[in-house]
């Protein structure tokens, strides 16, 4: 029977079908189903720094309070970060004590440096067994430098490691014109692993109320395509494992990103469409696949397709359609 024991997080996991963050992962019962249906490590969901501040500001003009009063401000957001934390303390505990044997890893998505490292130390402290920043910053301000973004995600990485005692790991985005040489510098400050790549809110027009509206949640099996190129890319030219998400609907698409030099693939929104069971699937798929293509284990067929080993690496570089359309001629009714 084939091994499916992967290492991401720092940490040797069962199977590499890791469950992303995201309120699949929000309550003691959800995560004993994961467990029990095969996720190797489950991602529990966000603490937001926006929700926070949100409520921080709720809190404001619901009791009137004047930014004079700066002692209560202070407390008061230092009461809401806590309970945040004692929530995921509960959270992880109970969990655990309910026998879920799997990593459960916290995630933080922050925007200042500060409580990137409170939550960081918190956490960690609340029995997390590794930590996943969900670190972005838009580059949408016309006055802040791509230096000044680099450097944002660089000095706050260094910070979270230098505080905690559990792998840390980051959850990336494309936005980056250096993206080869973002991915492998991060690769070389101590994380334990880089997921690519992120998947944002987005936002659609409704063009009769003419107004802004959200864009579809859920992914869409073809996207997994851009998180196959970069990991095959990079894969055996960082210090750290990666790991794919986006667009990974099925076992085939797990493989082909193992293939492509992941050591795992997070995945969230094939089980919101096809339930608990969709890991129990993907798990069977590529345990069944391994049997008849005689391979023993995961690490057998890691990183066989990436740039560095196929025949032409060039493939994972171009770009253009021109090869395929450039004599492509349709026909006018």
């Amino acid at each position: 029977m084939a091994n499916l024991t992967t290492r991401f997080f720092g940490l040797e996991l069962k199977t590499p079908i890791l469950i992303g963050s995201s309120g699949l992962s929000n309550s003691i019962e959800k995560i004993k189903l994961l467990a029990q249906n095969g996720a190797g490590a489950i991602i529990l969901k966000s603490v937001f720094e926006e929700e926070i501040y949100k409520e921080f500001q709720h809190e404001i003009e619901k009791q009137a309070v004047g930014t004079h009063n700066l002692e209560y401000l202070d407390y008061f957001d230092y009461e809401i970060k806590n309970d945040k934390v004692k929530q995921y303390l509960e959270l992880i505990k109970g969990a655990k004590d309910a026998g879920v044997d799997v990593p459960l890893v916290a995630s933080i998505n922050c925007t200042t440096s500060s409580d990137w490292v409170f939550f960081a130390n918190k956490l960690a402290k609340a029995g997390a067994d590794a930590l996943e920043l969900n670190l972005f910053v838009l580059p949408s301000d016309v006055e802040r430098t791509a230096d000044q973004i680099r450097n944002y995600y660089f000095s706050t990485i260094k910070k979270v490691i230098e505080t905690v005692n559990i792998p840390v790991t980051i959850k990336l985005s494309t936005y980056f014109s250096d993206l080869a040489a973002m991915i492998k510098e991060l690769s070389e400050t101590g994380l334990a692993g880089i997921t690519l790549f992120n998947r944002f809110y987005n936002i659609d027009i409704d063009i009769e109320k003419r107004e802004l509206q959200p864009a579809k949640i859920l992914s869409h099996p073809f996207e997994y395509q851009k998180s196959l190129r970069w990991i095959g890319i990079m894969s055996g030219r960082v210090q750290c494992e990666l790991a794919a998400s986006t667009g990974v609907h099925d076992y085939p698409t797990a493989i082909k990103m193992i293939m492509a030099g992941a050591s795992a693939v997070q995945v969230v929104s094939g089980v919101y469409k096809h339930g608990y069971k969709f890991i129990a699937d993907m798990v069977s798929g590529l345990e069944t696949w391994m049997d008849n293509h005689n391979v023993k284990s995961i690490d057998e067929i890691k990183g066989i397709a990436n740039a560095k080993h196929v025949k032409n690496p060039a493939e994972y570089e171009r770009v253009q359609f021109m090869k395929y359309f450039g004599g492509f001629d349709p026909e006018i009714d």
